[in-house]
């Protein structure tokens, strides 16, 4: 029955914001009220269960994205987004964009949140595009690739880091395999991807000239903006503390954050956790691309407030996403997927991964799917004599399946990079769906070799 009311609820929802045209965050909220009735909550604890989701991601959301948008729009707006944009054209030509976007997203992917890295890089390629005059989804779809793939298998990324502790997996080991499986994943996702995506759907591929989320990109006289190495800093500043934190976790402590940290590791857990990296970064961006360029603190100020207006109404889909997904939850939809899959025979790792894309798609979170999924596989895990890395790489693989309505990951790239929902399903769910599947084969590959 509860997935009856997940399919009504998720039909209902694609009605009311396809055909109906009603604003996606009033949709959502009306479509979360509905599909916890119909899944027999109690009615007085609904609402609590919506400002639960809201709460759980809006958290931490709220610092990463908006202190994010400041960041990138002093950036922007101080031409740094441009020098770094006609220096990667330079150095790589048109022809090798998608190489150098993939390289840079995979890099910073490793050490930051996909939420983080997202609201970091997704200016810089859009400036990249622009600047190069070729369609902004042409280099966009290849960022998300390497983003969404370092989310799904590398520690310390949360999701991967949480299952291999779960499941009792050597996680230095997971980082090196996840690798190997990894790079496939984004070539095939990303550039060759692009091209299958740009074949069916060619009017998706236009130069853009703004973004709501952005607004219009200005023009720059070269010499006029911040250097080269000053613009990749400012933009870039979070990632340097979060790798810097990442580095000596795994040197000093074998890859996990100590549980009560003191001295010098207290000091390494502040900086490198992505709030108080963003606010660090942002004291320096507004230092870097207002004050050492002579801007006045009323006209810094003001880009401050543009970037914030910006991704109001991004921060709102997102937390009715979560919203939906905390539902889900409490309404029992995983207990439900728990229930089917418990006496099944196939392979651990087939399981592992399945289990994984019913959880994902039915709960939205990539994270919440796959430590559901731990917990469900560990037993059979323990029986078969399975390795637990190669376990936790096909969790991962299959947390980022099909991410659709009920993922914020959905509404991010949808709104981001001004897309129907019609079209992230054509983009976004497509490009997810086939790292999942190329994923769940390397891992398949890597254990036959292995093994």
């Amino acid at each position: 029955m509860q997935f009856v009311i997940l399919l009504l609820g998720i039909l209902l929802l694609l009605f009311l914001i396809i055909r109906v045209k009603l604003n996606t965050f009033v949709s959502l909220i009306a479509t979360s009220i509905l599909v916890a009735l119909g899944l027999g909550m109690n009615p007085a604890n609904i609402a609590d269960s919506i400002k639960n989701g809201i709460g759980s991601s809006m958290g931490e959301l709220i610092i990463v994205f908006g202190f994010g948008a400041m960041i990138g729009r002093l950036v922007s707006d101080a031409g740094g987004s441009y020098r770094i944009a006609r220096t990667l054209i330079n150095v790589f030509g048109k022809k090798r964009l998608q190489v150098a976007i993939v390289i840079a997203s995979f890099m910073i992917g490793i050490s930051l949140l996909f939420e983080v890295g997202l609201v970091l890089v997704t200016p810089i390629v859009f400036a990249v595009a622009l600047e190069a005059d070729v369609p902004f989804l042409y280099l966009g779809i290849s960022m998300a690739a390497a983003l969404s793939a370092t989310q799904g298998f590398l520690p310390p990324q949360p999701s991967p880091t949480a299952v291999a502790t779960a499941l009792g997996a050597n996680v230095g080991e997971m980082l090196l395999i996840g690798i190997v499986v990894a790079i496939p994943c984004v070539i095939v996702a990303g550039p060759i991807w692009t091209r299958v995506i740009r074949r069916f759907n060619p009017d998706l591929f236009v130069v853009k000239k703004s973004l709501p989320a952005f607004g219009e990109v200005k023009e720059f006289d070269l010499n006029a903006t911040p250097g080269f190495g000053m613009s990749v800093l400012t933009s870039l500043f979070p990632v340097i503390f979060m790798a810097i934190a990442t580095v000596y976790q795994m040197v000093a402590n074998g890859g996990t954050a100590p549980k009560n940290p003191h001295g010098l590791d207290a000091v390494i857990t502040m900086v490198g956790n992505p709030v108080i990296a963003m606010v660090i970064a942002l004291l320096f961006a507004i230092w870097s691309m207002g004050i050492h360029r002579k801007r006045t603190m009323k006209e810094i100020s003001g880009t401050l407030e543009d970037a914030i207006k910006s991704i109001a109404m991004l921060l709102m889909v997102i937390a009715c996403g979560s919203a939906f997904k905390q539902v889900l939850i409490d309404g029992g939809v995983g207990k439900a997927v728990q229930d089917l899959m418990m006496h099944s025979k196939f392979s651990p790792i087939l399981l592992a991964w399945l289990i994984t894309v019913i959880l994902r798609v039915s709960l939205g979170s990539a994270t919440v799917s796959g430590m559901t999924a731990a917990g469900l596989i560990t037993p059979l895990m323990h029986t078969l004599g399975a390795d637990p890395v190669m376990i936790a790489l096909a969790i991962g693989a299959g947390s980022l399946a099909a991410s659709h309505v009920n993922d914020a990951g959905f509404w991010m790239f949808s709104e981001y990079f001004d897309l129907s929902v019609k079209d992230t399903f054509k983009v976004w769910t497509t490009l997810e769906t086939v790292i999942s599947v190329v994923g769940l084969l390397m891992v398949l590959l890597m254990n036959a070799i292995f093994h």
